[in-house]
Formats: structure tokens, C-alpha cells, sequence
């Protein structure tokens, strides 16, 4: 009777671990999600998981470029009238981050993790606009003041809402 037990025991303990095998192996294959970025424009508001990178490795000019040229990128309509806030992660704050406006750096960059810009510039030829429509980048940096690094992209397209 004692060694039944002893049989019952072990094979439960057996069971018991392969569970708990099998949890670690489905949470070890979980990819952490990157973070978000968020473009708020009256009570309008988007927000998406990186483009490229977001994970703390500098990007390298080659995939900079590819991701800059990515048109598969959220959109939100804009009144120029308005304000539009950009809000990053406090991950992405302490990276340091930029607004780029169509490639081209419209910002410096900041440790803080809320911006605002009127939406008129996003339209403005002066600001480098073409048109109806702008492509707008949340760049993040590598921690220092004014590097050129990026370790991670979030692209909007801003539509110019009438």
C-alpha cells in the first residue's frame, strides 16, 4: 500500500513539473511587447507599437531609411487649428526622443515624456509640408543629449482635416 502511494506521489510530482515546464517554455516564447507611442489631436487619438526597432538597439541608416519609407503606418486627421500631442513611454522618455517630420528632425530631443505642436506646422511648406498629408516619426534616442542614434521608430501619417 505504501509503495502505491509512493508510485501515486512521484507521478504527480512528475506531472507537477512538466506543468510548470511547460508554463516557463509558453512564457519564454512570448515576445514583450515594444512601447507604445500615442498622437492625440482634440478627442481624436492613435496609438502604435514601434515601426522598426523599440527594443534598445540602435537602428542601423539602411533600416532608418526602410522605416522612414514605410506608407502601412496609422493615420489621424488633423485640424490645423488644433493641438497635437504626442505622448511616448517613459522607457522611450529616458531614450530621449524626437519628432521628425517627413524624415527631418522638426524637434530636439527631450527626456519628457508629453509633447505638443500646433497643427498648422504639420501643413506648413515652410516646415518642409507637401500637401494635404505629412508623415510624422517619434524617433527614440540611446540615452545622450542630442545623439544622432536611433534604437527605435513610431511613424503616423497626419491628414489634414478641413
Amino acid at each position: 500500500m505504501t509503495s502505491m502511494r509512493s508510485v501515486v506521489r512521484r507521478r504527480r510530482a512528475v506531472a507537477a513539473a512538466g506543468a510548470v515546464s511547460a508554463g516557463l517554455l509558453v512564457l519564454s516564447a512570448c515576445d514583450k511587447p515594444t512601447p507604445l507611442s500615442t498622437i492625440t489631436v482634440g478627442s481624436s487619438s492613435v496609438s502604435s507599437e514601434a515601426t522598426c526597432g523599440g527594443e534598445d538597439g540602435v537602428l542601423e541608416q539602411a533600416e532608418l531609411a526602410k522605416c522612414l519609407a514605410d506608407k502601412d503606418v496609422k493615420s489621424i486627421s488633423v485640424d490645423p487649428d488644433e493641438t497635437v500631442r504626442f505622448g511616448v513611454d517613459p522607457d522611450v522618455a529616458d531614450q530621449r526622443w524626437t519628432i521628425l517630420m517627413n524624415g527631418q528632425p522638426l524637434t530636439e530631443d527631450s527626456s519628457k515624456t508629453y509633447r505638443t505642436i500646433p497643427g498648422s506646422v504639420f501643413f506648413n511648406a515652410q516646415y518642409g509640408a507637401q500637401g494635404d498629408s505629412t508623415l510624422v516619426t517619434i524617433k527614440a534616442g540611446d540615452g545622450k543629449k542630442d545623439s544622432q542614434a536611433a534604437t527605435g521608430l513610431w511613424s503616423f501619417q497626419l491628414k489634414k482635416d478641413d
